[in-house]
């Protein structure tokens, strides 16, 4: 029997971080994953938010708990702590910024030394329905997710591409990962898994979490 939050049921709770220069779509996609909302109007996430999905992974019930890190700089002492515990991160550029692809490698060395070094990142080349604005080629995407070892998928919150794949695969690979650590060990990983009836990963304190409407980026 799993774990409970409200009237759901649940066998495993992941934390997945969503990194990236701001205006990018980061909120949008998360609005769109947990609410199949998009927001034309986006305004700047302020500090950090979450929402939460439950949905099916190879038979086990999962909550994806996804939160929202500001983009801007001066945000980015505030948001540090909040990579604590995640097991997941969606590394997030817009098609047509360069310099927004050019940052992937700074947020990556961000991810890499505030968050687990097992951390399972795919990066998400945003606004794939802006193909005619196009500044980075999905070849370049591809190039620089292979040699930095990381899933690559192109999206669009507008139009709702890939936005399910993305988070699918990487709550695939977190789940295999927790899986195998699990059953070579006999018990679950304790960096990692809260054991009790259900299994729930670590999620960072909630406090000075500042929530807003759907209309952010």
């Amino acid at each position: 029997m799993g774990n409970r939050l409200g009237d759901h049921e649940y066998d495993y709770l992941f934390k997945i971080v969503l990194v990236g220069d701001s205006g990018v779509g980061k909120s949008n996609i998360l609005s769109r994953f947990t609410r199949n909302e998009f927001c034309l109007d986006s305004k700047s996430t302020i500090g950090v938010e979450f929402a939460t999905r439950t949905l099916q992974v190879e038979g086990k019930t999962v909550k994806a708990q996804i939160w929202d890190t500001a983009g801007q700089e001066r945000y980015r002492a505030i948001t540090s702590a909040y990579y604590r515990g995640a097991v997941g991160a969606l590394l997030v550029y817009d098609i047509t910024k360069w310099q927004t692809f050019e940052n992937v490698q700074r947020w990556l060395r961000e991810l890499r030394d505030n968050a687990d070094s097992n951390i399972v990142v795919l990066m998400a080349g945003n606004k794939s329905d802006l193909d005619h604005l196009r500044a980075v080629g999905e070849q370049d995407g591809h190039a620089l997710a292979e040699k930095e070892g990381l899933s690559f998928l192109e999206t669009s919150a507008l139009d709702a591409t890939n936005i399910e794949r993305a988070f699918q695969t990487i709550l695939a690979e977190i789940y295999h990962i927790v899986s195998k650590k699990a059953l070579a060990t006999k018990q679950a990983p304790a960096n990692a898994v809260i054991p009790g009836q259900g299994t729930a990963i670590n999620v960072a304190n909630t406090s000075g979490v500042m929530s807003r409407g759907c209309c952010s980026a």
